[in-house]
């Protein structure tokens, strides 16, 4: 079994005086890439003479992410500074240096971590003209500790050689250790950038989504208030009328398709999947968003990866509940294939996307590709705790609100569905459906984005609420008139239409994602690409359901409400 000298206990390591600090190698890959990673030993490096020590991926995320630690054999001992010293000798020949100034044209870069803090460094550069290249070969390391923990790390890159076949390059090191007043609990603050993420513009652009959100809610409110009314006042007058006045009175609007508004849906084992998988995800972005808020999962390692795994796992029976509750309401009998399909419907996606990327960062040799063993802990999470959660969650909702108590009887027969405007269609609704709801959080798509394909980190977890509520209320009101419209047009086919109206915003996120890449980005090659794309397209569809779901859930409450609240024959 692997082993390790890193303490378990991760970022809360006190030293001794003299007491050996292990500085580890991650990975190397080109800057504009951030998600194409080699082994820092990929490259011809060569090691410290000081005996390796074993790492082994501490955590899921750890793995998933690509996180490969390598010792780098270079002799540190807490406050114990080392004078400019050669630790090894790379002997060039031509195939080494092809390696290397192949990373130097791609602006490689390299991580490195000591004490669970990230380090970084370039290559090497090339001169002007692009024909000569040069290799950093000394490491100035300056650690700064307070009492007997290690709160800051700066490394500068010096002693450039040219890179020439067939000659020796001297690799040396040099640590200065100082006294620092920065709080061990305050040490992460120098990584994360608040000029960027808590810049005017995005205070500005959460003031206008709120400014958005009041205008909606008081729109709708007033719309369907003053309209229902109207809709009840003449419902309620219909009702005086004697039989022979009703039948030569023009009937129009809601009222008229009572008897098939509670139809079940169209594909309801598909519909009822991703509502409860939809239910799960906003439960999981609910409570990671609340973690990340109390926590400072960004200090550590695959942290955030890991805890998303976890709450998915564990808020499974959200899923079964809702998923199934819904299945059984509409008249499904087959609720043990609608319980997996819910179960697996997003593992599914994530793991198929997955293992479309790891065959090419296979074939790249890429640190991005998951580990065998991995797979198996990530299947074994599915097959072991996903589903029976799931099960437990589909039974407590078939048994606890799986009956339909709806507010009006269902007729035998449909009823045939008047021909109405264009921009009534149900397709024209769903296209407009998702316009205001990205409206309300592209901004924020923006410092997300940049948080994770570039080189920043996400820390303002209080944005993301809000905006997560904003999101909510846009996608219930704006189901909500486009339901009310299509009723009103004498059409009952809601639920899908309220589903996919909102979950359309994900098309629109994914739109953006093109517009993302190509100007705001300057990735490049087939690696990188397809890993952007590929899972970009996962965090729209999941998004998505997500939103159907919230869409669905308020158009529901609302449509039971107003046929509650009208007289039926």
């Amino acid at each position: 079994m692997l082993t390790r000298k890193q303490p378990p206990l991760r970022g809360s390591r006190q030293y001794q005086d003299k007491e050996e600090v292990v500085l580890w190698m991650n990975t190397v890959g080109p800057y504009h890439n951030r998600q194409e990673t080699y082994k820092y030993f990929s490259l011809p490096f060569c090691v410290g003479s000081k005996k390796s020590i074993s790492h082994y991926h501490e955590t899921l995320g750890e793995a998933l992410q690509g996180v490969e630690l390598e010792f780098s054999g270079l002799d540190i001992k807490f406050k114990d500074d080392v004078m400019p010293a050669t630790y090894c000798e790379i002997d060039l020949d031509k195939e080494k240096r092809d390696a290397f100034v192949y990373a130097i044209k791609n602006h490689y870069w390299y991580q490195m971590y000591i004490d669970d803090l990230p380090i970084w460094g370039i290559v090497g550069e090339a001169d002007e003209n692009g024909e000569d290249y040069y290799l950093w070969t000394y490491k100035k390391l300056e650690i700064g500790f307070n009492g007997n923990r290690i709160v800051d790390v700066n490394l500068t890159s010096e002693g450039k050689v040219k890179l020439v076949p067939n000659t020796k390059i001297q690799m040396s090191y040099s640590v200065k250790w100082k006294k620092s007043d920065v709080k061990f609990e305050d040490r992460f603050d120098k990584y994360l950038d608040p000029s960027f993420f808590q810049h005017r513009i995005h205070w500005f652009s959460i003031f206008n989504s709120f400014m958005m959100v009041i205008f909606l809610v008081g729109l709708v409110s007033m719309i369907l208030m003053r309209t229902l009314r109207k809709d009840y006042a003449r419902y309620s007058k219909e009702e005086e009328m004697d039989d022979m006045d009703r039948d030569l009175g023009d009937e129009y609007g809601w009222k008229q398709v009572h008897g098939d508004v509670f139809r079940p849906s169209s594909h309801p084992l598909i519909f009822s999947s991703l509502i409860g998988s939809g239910c799960q995800i906003f439960a999981v972005s609910l409570i990671v968003i609340i973690v990340a808020m109390i926590e400072d999962l960004y200090t550590e390692r695959g942290s955030m990866l890991s805890t998303a795994i976890f709450v998915y796992a564990a808020t499974s029976p959200v899923n079964g509940y809702f998923g199934g509750s819904l299945y059984a309401r509409q008249g499904g009998r087959r609720w043990i294939k609608q319980m997996f399909i819910g179960a697996f419907l997003i593992p599914a996606m994530v793991c198929g996307t997955a293992f479309f990327i790891n065959f090419i960062a296979i074939y790249y040799h890429a640190s991005r590709a998951i580990p065998f063993g991995t797979m198996v802990a990530v299947c074994c999470i599915c097959f072991f705790v996903i589903l029976p959660l799931n099960l437990v969650g589909t039974i407590l909702g078939r048994n606890l609100s799986g009956q339909p108590n709806f507010p009006c009887r269902v007729n035998a027969v449909p009823r045939p569905i008047p021909e109405k405007k264009w921009f009534m269609e149900p397709a024209v609704i769903v296209c407009l459906g998702g316009i205001l709801p990205f409206g309300s959080i592209f901004i924020e798509m923006y410092f997300i984005f940049t948080s994770f394909w570039a080189y920043k980190i996400y820390y303002v977890y209080g944005f993301m609420m809000l905006v997560l509520v904003i999101l909510c209320i846009v996608t219930v009101c704006v189901t909500i008139v486009c339901t009310y419209f299509l009723l009103n047009a004498e059409d009952y086919r809601w639920q899908w239409t309220s589903f996919l109206s909102a979950a359309s915003t994900a098309i629109y996120v994914y739109m953006y994602s093109f517009y993302y890449y190509f100007f705001k980005t300057k990735m490049y090659g087939l690696f990188q690409t397809s890993f952007y794309f590929g899972y970009m397209a996962v965090f729209s569809t999941a998004l998505g359901i997500m939103c159907g779901a919230i869409g669905y859930m308020g158009t529901s409450a609302f449509v039971r409400k107003i046929y509650t609240n009208v007289k039926i024959d």
